[in-house]
């Protein structure tokens, strides 16, 4: 084995630095085999959120460039599908820990104190650099705050909240992947281009008159049913259309980054649409991954502890389960609802542009 920084042979355990690493599980307190279990699950999340913290950043700084290089994509595809697999190696993770009974759990349950699952700033860390904003979060709590009032314990602490002040005042990869993709060639437009406006807004108004359509055939088609509830189902037909006006047009201006996420998964064909799509397919899997991690979390909290109040005074289950409700990448779900099928799109226009013919 070799790594950068030494020249010459290693040993596995020098080189994992193992003799170190394997002092850390609590035998000097002579903790039972339950709680070294406990120890050793958390231990492995932390060392997962340390790789999470890094395949995230380096998906950030890419999307974050002025320009994005074609061949930068696939990397940051990559990362994504990294973490998305991590997150779920972590989901199974916690089945691991549910071979922990209610009574083996209870028996050294008072030694943690008020240590809790809150206070891993990694997480805290890594769920900035999504996105996650505080106003998004349960009650709007600011998760940095916490560590502000232990900032003044030690030098470490101290470190630490530098460290999550300094991920705070970086753009999130949410904020870095709408700034991306409003820069998606529309129609064969660039942004910035002298019309492109007019051409995005074209684009625009005929999804909408696509998406108008969609509704009032459905509607049709229920009276043709003989539907008893035909006006409260016209009503929310309306309702969806308007949502989705203001999706694209908020405040009566169209949203670039919006029609930029509604052009590449309309036009998913496309071959220069083909890795845009994979890295939007990827966020949202990841994402998908995350909520279903944190609902696992929730399921074995409950099989442990039932209930009860959390070491750190949250309400346990209840926390965790709202958790599970947070979405950071809106916008890309949000997309997914207002779609219209393949032949009611409007018409494609420069089709070269995209390394694409209609020609059969």
């Amino acid at each position: 084995m070799s790594g950068s920084g030494r020249v010459g042979n290693w040993t596995y355990g020098e080189y994992l630095q193992l003799t170190d690493l394997l002092k850390l599980q609590g035998e000097d307190r002579n903790v039972s085999a339950d709680e070294m279990h406990f120890i050793i699950v958390h231990q492995t999340f932390e060392l997962w959120f340390k790789q999470v913290i890094r395949e995230l950043t380096e998906v950030r700084n890419i999307l974050s460039l002025d320009h994005v290089s074609e061949e930068k994509i696939p990397q940051a595809v990559d990362n994504l599908n990294r973490t998305t697999e991590i997150f779920r190696l972590m989901e199974n993770q916690w089945s691991v820990l549910e071979t922990l009974t209610p009574q083996g759990f209870l028996a050294f349950r008072d030694g943690l104190g008020t240590a809790s699952g809150f206070e891993s700033y990694q997480m805290r860390e890594f769920e900035i650099l999504l996105g996650l904003s505080n106003e998004d979060r349960l009650y709007g709590m600011d998760p940095i705050e916490t560590f502000r009032k232990l900032a003044s314990n030690s030098e470490r602490d101290a470190a630490i909240l530098a460290r999550l002040e300094d991920a705070a005042s970086k753009p999130s990869l949410s904020d870095s992947i709408l700034r991306w993709v409003s820069r998606t060639p529309i129609m064969g437009s660039i942004a910035g281009s002298e019309r492109d406006s007019d051409v995005v807004s074209e684009y625009v108004n005929s999804h909408l008159e696509a998406h108008e359509k969609i509704g009032k055939m459905a509607a049709e088609k229920m009276a043709n049913y003989g539907s008893s509830n035909l006006e409260k189902t016209i009503a929310r037909f309306k309702e969806s259309h308007s949502a989705t006006v203001d999706y694209l047009k908020p405040k009566g201006i169209v949203n670039r980054s919006r029609a930029g996420l509604l052009f590449i998964e309309s036009y998913r064909e496309l071959p220069l649409l083909t890795w845009p799509r994979k890295l939007i397919d990827a966020i949202v899997e990841l994402e998908e991954s995350m909520v279903k991690w944190r609902h696992s979390h929730a399921r074995m909290v409950e099989r442990i502890m039932g209930r009860r109040i959390g070491t750190g005074g949250t309400s346990g289950v209840d926390y965790l389960d709202a958790t599970s409700q947070y979405r950071i990448f809106k916008d890309l779900w949000a997309v997914r609802t207002i779609l219209v099928k393949p032949e009611l799109r409007p018409e494609l226009i420069n089709a070269d542009f995209y390394g694409y013919s209609s020609e059969k």
